[in-house]
């Protein structure tokens, strides 16, 4: 399970998404006019499914070793849920008269990035299975 190089990059994939609950995506001055308004992602309800299902995905993945398909049909869905992830940011960052993004809005790309080095382990798995059973 852990031999897999792809379990290593859906555990940091889950750990960056985890991470993204306790730190900023975006800082600056709300619609409020609150001048310290945070962007975090347990903000809003959506963000935090969202957010909770791509990291509890990942670490489901990790004990799908035994099923390449199913694990790389939910790698792929976790970054369809990424991509929406981030796009619920971004509409939340249009409430924001000003602000800055934080460094740590870097995560979400990670998780995407992460996710998409996950993907690629699991069909180069798949593909050298296929090839030694092709060879008996």
């Amino acid at each position: 399970m852990l031999q897999r190089i792809q379990s290593i990059w859906l555990l940091l994939a889950a750990a960056c998404a985890f991470l993204s609950f306790q730190f900023p995506f975006y800082t600056g001055t709300n619609a409020e006019l609150v001048p310290s308004a945070i962007l975090y992602g347990r903000t809003t309800l959506p963000i935090i499914l969202a957010t909770a299902a791509i990291g509890i995905t990942a670490l489901i993945c990790i004990f799908l070793y035994k099923n390449r398909k199913l694990q790389l049909r939910l790698t792929v869905l976790c970054i369809a849920l990424e991509a929406l992830l981030i796009f619920l940011y971004y509409s939340q960052v249009k409430t924001f008269t000003g602000g800055t993004y934080a460094l740590t809005a870097l995560l979400q790309g990670c998780v995407v990035f992460f996710l998409f080095l996950a993907a690629r382990g699991i069909n180069h798995d798949s593909k050298i299975i296929k090839d030694s059973n092709r060879l008996r």
